[in-house]
């Protein structure tokens, strides 16, 4: 690292909840649906009403934004089939701020 350059910032749920809400509505306009409230106990299945092909447009965004440390597959085969219908945005965030801590403490 460039010691001129400041130290990558720490993630906060705060600014995940940001981008995977953009995300989120980046999948959703596909079903014109993009200004739906996203909020923290948003349900994937009951509010959202997504579809598996949904969370693998998801999955490639997440990749996209923060690299091959977020792995939204690898999550999900990680959960019992209940525990994937209930999945809320919360989860999902509280998963990426520590894919990312994780992947920074190396």
């Amino acid at each position: 690292m460039n010691p001129t350059q400041p130290a990558p910032a720490q993630p906060t749920a705060h600014t995940v909840l940001a981008e995977v809400t953009g995300m989120l509505r980046t999948v959703l306009a596909e079903y014109g649906d993009d200004d739906v409230v996203i909020g923290m106990s948003t349900s994937f299945n009951r509010d959202l009403e997504l579809e598996s092909i949904d969370l693998v447009t998801l999955a490639g965004l997440l990749e996209e934004r923060y690299g091959k440390q977020v792995n939204l597959a690898e999550f999900l085969a990680g959960m019992e089939f209940d525990e994937i219908i209930e999945l809320t945005v919360a989860r999902l965030v509280e998963y990426v701020v520590w894919s990312l801590k994780t992947a920074q403490a190396g």
